[in-house]
Formats: structure tokens, sequence, C-alpha cells
């Protein structure tokens, strides 16, 4: 590396740093080929590196001007101060959500662990520095350079260093979840650059793997020496972050509370954000105590999931007398994906025809009026309500993915696509089941005299759909019901949290109701939920065992567009291909978020493009 490359991408120094990051950046790499926790010399890099930036977009620059003084949703002068309390459901027994197959308190991400960049939620994918002063990039995005402030603290007081980025990003890529292991292992060698500057190189160049190396949270390699990672149990953790945690009670509260020593209140992206001095969450074992709660007055704060309690039971006195509030917050996020999801590991599940045929036989219409008043969109595609999500035939660019992904030329059902059919909303859906018996037949499913369904050895059609949560068990029920119409025979088992996530993890189900999130930028995680290659590896969330290589093929495409226009057409793609495989029998969405909220409190005017952020709100002084 030159010295003129160096100043490219580090702060004004003196020569004596320069001479000692050339000599560290020779003798730090980490390889992949060997031993992954050695570090080895690897000679002078030929990479070049781009100036470095306050921010990073996933394409196109980003929005906010290197001298901005806060996000756009945020109010800088929010109120400081005062208490909040929330609820969560289930319980928890670590407070580290970075591990695999443990429940977490999931809070701990955003208040209390930080990571070299910061997320804005006005745009669809772009970062600006936190712990991280600047960013550097190659055009090709073959490698990520950081440089840390100075000024960035832990909570015990020690400086973040160098040292604790390589541990952390060691650390989560082998004792971290799958969706660690499989970002990090990308990283074919680290470069320390002088005392606050850190590369990444990677195996291959990634358009999306530098942003995601900025979001990678930053543990304190000091605070970790003789204790297993993994096995963190309920110590609060030493982080960087705005708060820390001050109280646990068992497997039923914990409290956060305002660091006021916090290292990274005056930087830009923080301003008019984690106004509380203090949050308590307090975990309920069921949605029904959790709302007991909420009306009563024990917690303050409220999202609300449930379309028809919110249109029906929102008129207990707090409601009346204005001590309670409810807004209604746009939002132009995809809807994400929830449903019924077939394991394809499953034999009688292997048969495109037979999840068509149940798709057929699940009346949403009907579902979504009887159980919650109407008040749900049907989510068509895996990106509903944006524009990542198909719509009609598909157009030139998607088709030339699609041939592309194909090997030649997409077929017209690929190009055109299915759509989760409409049912007759009446609970009967007469039409669609006989199309649905026509389409088991063709599969080798009749029913024999006594009305069951059967294979050619006589072999009754009959599955387990495990569910969590009584909503979903009502779900489960009006299908099986519906089913058993056909001839077939579903058991609907409502389980604990640890047993249903034990069993996901171990792809150990016939189907399950689960719940994709979505971005403005799906990335990297595509490969974890319907990759290939994550269908054979337990704690992946290719729960429905996908293995087709025009998806593999369009999640490359969408993983390397440089314009927001061939990405926006690579996604438009992929949702052709995922909805084309019947994978999941979709239920619906709710267009706007929906909370309720005590009186006290209070957000800014306006509404980011993601929606919600509870990180914007404020309380009132009293």
């Amino acid at each position: 590396m030159s010295q003129e490359i160096f100043y490219n991408i580090s702060i004004k120094v003196s020569p004596y740093l320069v001479v000692a990051a050339l000599i560290s950046s020779m003798v730090s790499g980490l390889t992949h080929a060997e031993d992954v926790n050695s570090f080895v010399a690897t000679g002078e890099s030929t990479v070049e590196l781009g100036e470095l930036q306050h921010g990073l977009a996933m394409h196109d620059a980003p929005a906010l001007p290197e001298n901005f003084t806060h996000l756009p949703y945020v109010d800088p002068n929010a109120p400081q101060g005062g208490r909040l309390v929330r609820g969560e459901r289930s319980g928890f027994v670590t407070l580290n959500p970075y591990i695999p197959q443990r429940r977490s308190v999931w809070a701990v991400r955003e208040l209390v662990f930080e990571s070299l960049m910061a997320r804005s939620y006005d745009e669809p994918f772009t970062l600006y520095g936190l712990l991280a002063e600047g960013v550097a990039t190659p055009p090709d995005r073959s490698s990520v350079t950081f440089l840390l402030r100075p000024e960035a603290r832990f909570s015990n007081g020690d400086p973040v260093t160098v040292e604790d980025v390589v541990w952390s990003m060691k650390t989560l890529r082998d004792k971290g979840t799958r969706t660690f292991n499989n970002m990090y292992k990308q990283v074919s060698r680290i470069d320390r650059l002088g005392e606050r500057g850190v590369r990444f190189v990677f195996e291959k160049p990634n358009r999306e793997l530098p942003l995601l190396m900025g979001l990678m949270p930053i543990f304190s390699k000091r605070a970790w020496e003789g204790r297993e990672f993994t096995r963190w149990g309920l110590e609060p953790p030493i982080a960087s972050g705005p708060y820390v945690v001050a109280e646990v009670e068992g497997e039923r509260r914990v409290v956060f509370r305002k660091n006021p020593d916090y290292w990274g209140a005056h930087l830009p992206v923080n301003q008019g954000r984690h106004t509380l001095d203090e949050i308590e969450y307090i975990f309920f074992r069921d949605g029904s105590a959790m709302w007991e709660a909420f009306t009563s007055g024990k917690i303050g704060f409220y999202p609300e999931g449930d379309p028809a309690r919110w249109a029906d039971a929102y008129d207990f006195p707090a409601i009346q007398d204005g001590r309670v509030k409810r807004a209604e917050i746009a939002h132009k996020r995809p809807s994400g994906l929830r449903g019924f999801v077939f394991n394809t590991r499953r034999p009688f599940f292997a048969d495109r025809r037979v999840r068509e045929a149940f798709a057929l036989a699940f009346d949403f219409t009907w579902a979504n009026q009887r159980l919650y008043g109407g008040g749900y969109e049907r989510m068509e595609s895996y990106f509903s309500g944006s524009s990542l999500g198909f719509s009609g035939e598909a157009d030139a660019a998607e088709r030339k993915l699609l041939d592309e992904a194909a090997g030649g030329v997409a077929g017209e059902q690929l190009l055109t696509s299915w759509r989760p059919p409409a049912g007759a909303g009446n609970g009967k859906n007469r039409r669609n089941l006989r199309k649905a018996k026509r389409l088991l037949a063709e599969a080798g499913w009749n029913a024999t005299d006594d009305g069951v369904l059967r294979n050619a050895e006589g072999k009754p059609f009959s599955f387990e759909l495990i569910v969590r949560g009584n909503a979903n068990e009502r779900l489960g029920i009006i299908f099986a019901d519906a089913l058993e119409t056909l001839g077939v025979v579903a058991q609907v088992n409502l389980i604990d949290s640890a047993q249903y996530q034990e069993r996901l993890s171990a792809f150990d189900f016939d189907m399950i109701v689960h719940f994709w999130y979505a971005s403005l930028s799906p990335g990297e995680e595509q490969r974890h939920y319907w990759g290939s290659a994550a269908a054979d590896q337990n704690g992946t969330r290719n729960y429905m065992g996908v293995k087709d290589p025009v998806i593999d093929a369009l999640i490359s495409a969408l993983i390397a567009a440089e314009s927001r226009d061939a990405f926006e057409a690579a996604a438009r793609a992929l949702d052709r291909a995922l909805n084309n495989g019947v994978y999941v029998i979709p239920f619906g969405y709710l267009t706007h978020d929906l909370v309720a909220y005590r009186s006290e409190y209070d957000r800014p005017a306006y509404e980011p493009l993601y929606g919600r952020r509870d990180e914007v709100w404020w309380r009132w002084a009293e």
C-alpha cells in the first residue's frame, strides 16, 4: 500500500503512524485457507481504495450531506428525561441476542450495543458514522475500511479499539448466529491501519457486505477475557450504547438506564434520539396478559397487530378520558411474508401441485373478515406494497434476468408468476376446492370411500401444523377445517416458544406459521432465507427447504446490482420466482403501523420511509 493511498482512507496523521500502519497492514491478514483464527503475513495490498466518506449507501450516494446535523425524522429539540414501561411476550434466558437457539432480550441490540455505523430509516439502506467517523470502499466493493472515533468509549470507560472490532467479527463469525457466520466468513483478511483504522478484505466483491460490516455490533474484548461467549446469561454487558442494563429480574423484567457518560451524545446521528432516562421491559407469557397490563395502565406503549381489536376494543376508560391515544403511522416498506409454510423436505409437500391445492383451500377473505374484521390487506408476494414486488407480466429488465437465471428462456409461468387465490369469502369456497381436488389427483392423491385422501400405497394424507400463539392457532383451525373437506387430516398443535424455536432450528416440522421481515434493501439475508446452501443448514431461515438454481441466481443478481433501477428489477424477478414455487400460503398485512400510548408520550410529526421508530419518541415533563 502506498503512502498516498493510506492518506486517502485516513485523517492527517504523523509520518510515524503512517509507517506503523504500513507495517501493521503487512503482518495482520486473516486467512481462511488454513487456520481462520491465525494472523499471517499477507504482503502489500494492491486494492485501490476510495476516499474516506461520512456515509455509505447501498446504491447511489447518501441523501444527507457531510455536515448534516440530525436525521430528518427526529426532533433535535425533543424533551429529555422520563421513564417508559413496555411489554414483551414470552421470557428470556440470556441478555445476549447474538447467540443461536437461546431466548434473549432483543432490546439489548437497540439500546446497549452499537455498531461502526448507524442506519437512517428514511433511506432504503444508507449508513452514517457512529463508532467509526469515516468509511471507504473501492469501486468494486471488494473491501471496506473504517476509521474509529478517538472518543468512542465502552460503558466502563475503556476506549473502543481496533482489537475490539477484530475480536467482535471473529467471535460472531465463529460463535454467533448462522446469519453472522454466513456474512463474516466472506472476509478473507483483516488489515489493521494504525491505531484507529481497520480494513476488511472480502473473498470476492460484494456490494452489500461493506454495509453489513458497518452494522456489526462491537464488543469489548477485555470484558470477555476468561468468559465463554455462548454461555452468557443475565450478567449486564459492557457495551458502548446510550443505555446500560440497570436491573434484571429473572425471566420477567429488564430495566435499561441511560448512561450519563455516554460518549456519543454529541453525534449528528444521535440528536433527537434516546430521549428517555429509563426504559423498563416487562415480559408476559401471553398476549392477553400484556393487553390487560396496558389497559390497566401498567405499561405505557402498545404496538397493535390485530386490526379487529384496533377497531373494536379501544373503548376502555383511559381512551375515553384521553389518558391513552392512538396513532396510525404510514410506511413505505414491503409487507414481508407471513403465512402457512410448507416444509418441502417432507415428501408429501415436495410436489408443487399439492402446495397449490392447499393454497386454493385456504379462504383468506373469509378468515380475514371472521377473525380481523377485514382489516388486513392480502400479501400477494414477498415484497407486497412496494416497488420491489412484481406486478403483471415481467418487464424487459425482469425478463432478461429471468431468462439468464433459467439458463436460456424462462417459462411463461415464471414470467407471469403465481398469485395467491382469492377465496369465496363465505367459508364454503367450493370453486377453489374443486380445483384443489383436481390438482391433488394429478399428484396421486385421491379420496377413498371413507372420505380420506390417500396415495397409491393407501397412505392417508396426514400432517402436523405447529403454531405459537392463539391467533395463529385460530387460523390453523380454520385451515384444517377446509382441508378436511378435501380428505386431508391436519393436526394443529399449539406449543410453547422454546419448543417451537427448537423444532424450527432443526427443521423438525411439517408446516409452521412464520413471518419473514422485508426491507427496502434486501440482500445477503436472502441467501439465509431461501438460498439452496441454507436449505440443509440447521438454524437458517430457509424453513421451506427451497433448492432452486433460478432463485440462487436471482439472489446473486440482486446483491450485485449497482444501481437502484437494476436492484429493483432483480427484486421483482426474485419475487416472481419465489411466488411461483408456492412455498407459503400468505396471510395479510397492515398498511400502517398501529400504536397506542399514554398521552404523556409524543413523537415528531415527520414519519420516515420505514414507519414507526421508537427511539425518537419522548415523554413530556410532568
